[in-house]
Order: structure tokens, then C-alpha cells, then sequence
């Protein structure tokens, strides 16, 4: 059984007289610089200036500078900017900063995991995961609970990085919530692997294909719609709530023994020599850059499948169903 990690296993201690930098005020690092302001702690936040993310610090009550600046005065750095940006940013505006004792810390471990960061060896480096997205990480802080977390030590210069980790993860609410240890390598390919196999490759590819094949056998797009598309929030809802035998217990018993008896049919023992593919793909680096030379060259790749699946038609029917779930007074001011 794994060791959850709660309350009384992190000392915010760990964090006294120190200043933590939150590089990016984004979707995590807004609610983490919140969440760990508001657990008394020191926090500085670090963006691009004039940006709608300095504003929106500023109008939190920060005094947001420019990153090489929050570099400079942080004794821990939290980097929480997107994977793709966190290279560039490192090597211009954090690396001049990183002196001996301080802690470089990410909430995902893409670029240290595939060597695009490779920090000096005088620093801590850690790793605090929060298993939901930043709104989420705030809402339930500010319920008085906390999102259940991921955390890792890469690096332990000082001799003080997991303990250093423990104090963010219960400053930010997790340890209420509960705290798995874990590594930046099982992190990040983990991670990436569920994206790519299921929860964003994976899910979307066997909707979109099986609506295509409803319709290409002459049924009503909205109809199909309904039926591969829309329902979902509903089931991934009870797996959510309670695992997959929640599911069974909360559809019909039609809907569970049809599912039970076919739904192996369509994701067979063959889609395991795809799993493979794709996870050794993610091992050796190779997944990392593609996506990297894919950003560095402008992502045009990236941009023509987004312009593509625009003006497929599972999303032309789906802006019209989801029109009938606003109210009528929010559609018949949409309409002017």
C-alpha cells in the first residue's frame, strides 16, 4: 500500500525567512502563490511585464516584477510556466540567479525529466504536483481541504529538499488532501502517457471516430452527438466520484452488460502494441522533442490540426446542442 503523506509528515518551517518566487501567474501559479500567501508565506511573483498576468497579480494585492528580478530574490523558485516556454525562460532569466542553497522547483518534471533543464549541482530541486488544475487547487484551499498532490526530489544539495517540498505541498493545501512521493521520471512519463493514451488522445480519437461512424451510417449528427459526446461528462463523472464499478452501478443494467460484453471488443489486446509504441516514445525522449522542434518552429503542425478540427462536424453540431443547454435569455443575447 502506498504511504500518503498528510498534515503531520510537512513543517512549514522549512519555509521560514525564506522568499519564494513564483515564476508565471497562470492557472497554477495564481492559486499556488494564493494558497501559499495566504499560509503565510513570503511570496514574490515574477511575470513579463504589463502582461494580463501582471495585472491580475497586481489586482491580487502582489507587486509583481520582472522574472529575473523574482529569480534574484527567491531563495526557492517555483517555476509554473507551460513546459514549452520553461527552456527559454530558464536560460535567460532564472540560471543567472540559481546561487548555491537555493531550490528550483517545478510542478511537472517535462524539462528536467528530458534534460531541456539541466539545473547546477548546488541547488535543491523538487518537484510539488497538484493532481487538478489550479482552480481547483484554490477553490478547495479556500474550502479548508486541498487537492491531493504528487512530490519528488531530483536534487538534495542542501540535505533539506523533501522537507523543503513538504512545506510548499502543505503551504498550497495538499497535505490535507493527501501526498504520494514519486519521482520526476515516473511523474512524466506517466503523466504524458494518460494525456496521450486516454484522457486526451486517447477519449477524444474514440469519440470523434465513433460519431463519424453513426453518421456515415445515416443517422442524425445530433442524435450521434448525444450519444458519444455529450453523455460523457456524465459517466466520467461517476468513474471520478467512485472508480469504474460506480459506473456499472449508476448506468442501467442494459447500458452495463453491453458495456461489459463489447467494450473489449473495440479496445482490444491489439491497442496494447499502440500503448507500447507510444510510452517508448515518451521513454526515450522522442515525444519530447518532436513537441520541442514542433514550438521552436512556430508550431504550424499544431495550428493546421486546431484550424482543422474547427470545422469538423462534430464541433459545428456540438456549438449548436451545447446552445440549447444556456438559458433563453443568455441565447437571445448571444444572438445580438
Amino acid at each position: 500500500m502506498v504511504n500518503v503523506l498528510t498534515e503531520k509528515d510537512a513543517d512549514m518551517k522549512y519555509l521560514d525567512g525564506k522568499t519564494v518566487a513564483v515564476i508565471g501567474y497562470g492557472i497554477q501559479g495564481r492559486a499556488q502563490a494564493l494558497n501559499l500567501r495566504d499560509s503565510g508565506v513570503d511570496v514574490i511573483v515574477g511575470v513579463r511585464k504589463n502582461g494580463e498576468s501582471y495585472r491580475q497579480a497586481r489586482d491580487d494585492g502582489f507587486e509583481p516584477m520582472e522574472i529575473s528580478e523574482a529569480a534574484d530574490a527567491g531563495d526557492v523558485i517555483m517555476v509554473l510556466i507551460p513546459d514549452e516556454t520553461q527552456e527559454r525562460v530558464y536560460r535567460e532569466s532564472i540560471m543567472p540567479h540559481l546561487t548555491e542553497g537555493k531550490t528550483l522547483e517545478f510542478a511537472h518534471g517535462f524539462n528536467i525529466r528530458f534534460r531541456r533543464i539541466v539545473p547546477p549541482a548546488n541547488v535543491d530541486v523538487i518537484m510539488v504536483a497538484p493532481k487538478a488544475p489550479g482552480a481547483m487547487v484554490r477553490k478547495t484551499f479556500l474550502e479548508g481541504f486541498g487537492t491531493p498532490s504528487l512530490v519528488a526530489v531530483e536534487q538534495d544539495y542542501t540535505g533539506k529538499a523533501f522537507q523543503t517540498a513538504m512545506a510548499i505541498a502543505k503551504g498550497i493545501g495538499a497535505t490535507r488532501a493527501g501526498v504520494i512521493r514519486t519521482t520526476f521520471t515516473e511523474e512524466t512519463e506517466t503523466d504524458l502517457f494518460g494525456e496521450q493514451v486516454v484522457l486526451c488522445g486517447g477519449i477524444s480519437q474514440l469519440i470523434k471516430r465513433a460519431f463519424d461512424f453513426l453518421v456515415s451510417r445515416g443517422y442524425q449528427p445530433e442524435i450521434a452527438y448525444f450519444e458519444v459526446l455529450h453523455e460523457m461528462k456524465l459517466i466520467v463523472d461517476l468513474i471520478q466520484a467512485g472508480g469504474i464499478e460506480n459506473m456499472w452501478d449508476g448506468v442501467s443494467n442494459t447500458a452495463e452488460y453491453g458495456g461489459r460484453t463489447r467494450g473489449g471488443r473495440v479496445i482490444d489486446e491489439h491497442y496494447e502494441a499502440a500503448m507500447d509504441r507510444i510510452l517508448r516514445d515518451i521513454k526515450d525522449g522522442s515525444f519530447a522533442k518532436e513537441w520541442m522542434d514542433e514550438y521552436y518552429s512556430g508550431q504550424k503542425n499544431l495550428d493546421a490540426m486546431r484550424e482543422k478540427a474547427r470545422k469538423e462536424q462534430i464541433e459545428v453540431i456540438g456549438k449548436e446542442i451545447r446552445a440549447m443547454f444556456r438559458p433563453v435569455k443568455e441565447r437571445a443575447s448571444a444572438r445580438t
